[in-house]
C-alpha cells in the first residue's frame, strides 16, 4: 500500500511539472510574438521621428543609421515656412516657400465641415431606415450597402465632372461638397446601434405628444452619443487624412486657399537639390499633422471605447 502511494504521489508530481513546463513555452511564445507585433507595429514610427530630426545631407550619407543623422530641427523649420529660401536649398531640402499656417486652416475648415454636416445627416438617415416605414425602405438600405462595397474611386471622376460644370475646382465647397451628406458606413453603423434601443421610450413620448424630429433629438441622439462620437472621430480621421480627391478637387496644390495638408506635403516628393525628395520634410511634416489626429482621439476616445463596449454586451 506504501509503495503504491509513493507511485501515485511521484505520477502526480510529474503531470503538474509538465503541466509547468508547457505553461511557461506557452507564455514565452505569446510573449515573444508580442514583443515582435509591438516591434514591427512601432518600428515604422521610430524611423519616421529619427528621419524628421535628422539633416537631410546626412540623412542621405549615411540611410541606415540607427540615430538621427546630425540631430537637427531644420526639418520643422522648413514645413513651418520659417527658414529662407537660400537656407532651405543649402540643406539639401526642397525650395518651396510653406505657407503651415494657411494649410493648417484650410485642412481643419474642411475637416470639421465634412465631419460635423456627414454626421448629423447619417444620424437622421440612420433613424429613417431604423424606425420610419416607407416604400421601398429595404431596398434604399441595400443599395446604400452596395454602395458601401464599391471602391469610392469609381466616384471619382463624375464627382470631378460635377464641380468643374459648377466651376468649384480649387475652392474649398468643391473639396466638401461630395462628402456633406454623409456615406454608406456611417448609415449602417448607426442604423445597427439604434436598432439596440428600446421602442418602448419612444412610443411614450409619442403618446405625450411629442413629434418625430423631438423623439429623434431628445431620446434617440442622447442615447446614441457613443456611437455618434465614435463616427465622428473615424470621419474626422478620413477626412483629414484625404488626399487623392483633395488634390484633384483643390486644384492641384496649385491654390494656396484650398490646399490641405496632405496635398501640400507633396512638395517634399519632388526634387530637391540632392536630385532626391526631401525625406526629412516629408518626415516632419507627417509628424506635425497627426497632431490634430491625437487631440481629437485623446478627448473623444473613451466615448469610443463605450460604443465598443456597448455593442459587445448587446
Amino acid at each position: 500500500m506504501h509503495i503504491l502511494e509513493l507511485a501515485l504521489n511521484r505520477r502526480q508530481k510529474g503531470s503538474a511539472a509538465s503541466g509547468t513546463a508547457s505553461v511557461s513555452v506557452g507564455k514565452i511564445a505569446a510573449w515573444s510574438f508580442l514583443i515582435l507585433w509591438i516591434f514591427i507595429t512601432l518600428f515604422p514610427v521610430y524611423w519616421i521621428i529619427r528621419m524628421a530630426f535628422s539633416t537631410q545631407r546626412l540623412l542621405l550619407a549615411n540611410p541606415t543609421t540607427i540615430l538621427p543623422a546630425g540631430f537637427t530641427l531644420d526639418a520643422f523649420k522648413r514645413v513651418l515656412g520659417v527658414l529662407p529660401i537660400q537656407s532651405v536649398i543649402d540643406q539639401g531640402g526642397f525650395p518651396k516657400v510653406m505657407h503651415f499656417g494657411q494649410y493648417l486652416l484650410t485642412t481643419l475648415l474642411v475637416t470639421l465641415l465634412i465631419t460635423v454636416c456627414s454626421t448629423i445627416f447619417n444620424a437622421m438617415a440612420a433613424y429613417a431606415f431604423a424606425r420610419l416605414n416607407f416604400p421601398m425602405r429595404g431596398k434604399i438600405f441595400y443599395l446604400f450597402l452596395i454602395a458601401q462595397i464599391m471602391p469610392s474611386v469609381l466616384g471619382l471622376i463624375p464627382n470631378f465632372i460635377l464641380i468643374q460644370s459648377l466651376g468649384w475646382v480649387g475652392t474649398i465647397q468643391g473639396i466638401v461638397a461630395p462628402a456633406l451628406l454623409g456615406n454608406a458606413f456611417g448609415v449602417f453603423f448607426l442604423r445597427q446601434f439604434l436598432l439596440g434601443i428600446n421602442r418602448e421610450l419612444e412610443e411614450a413620448a409619442l403618446l405625450d405628444g411629442d413629434t418625430l424630429f423631438g423623439i429623434f433629438y431628445h431620446i434617440i441622439v442622447p442615447m446614441s452619443i457613443p456611437a455618434i462620437t465614435t463616427l465622428f472621430v473615424l470621419s474626422f480621421i478620413s477626412s483629414w487624412n484625404e488626399l487623392q480627391w483633395a488634390y484633384f478637387a483643390g486644384g492641384s496644390g496649385h491654390v494656396e486657399g484650398s490646399t490641405t495638408l496632405t496635398v501640400a506635403m507633396l512638395a517634399f516628393r519632388s526634387q530637391a537639390q540632392t536630385g532626391l525628395p526631401d525625406f526629412t520634410g516629408l518626415m516632419a511634416g507627417t509628424l506635425i499633422s497627426v497632431i490634430p489626429l491625437l487631440v481629437v482621439f485623446a478627448l473623444f476616445g473613451r466615448k469610443v471605447v463605450d460604443s465598443i463596449q456597448f455593442q459587445g454586451y448587446r
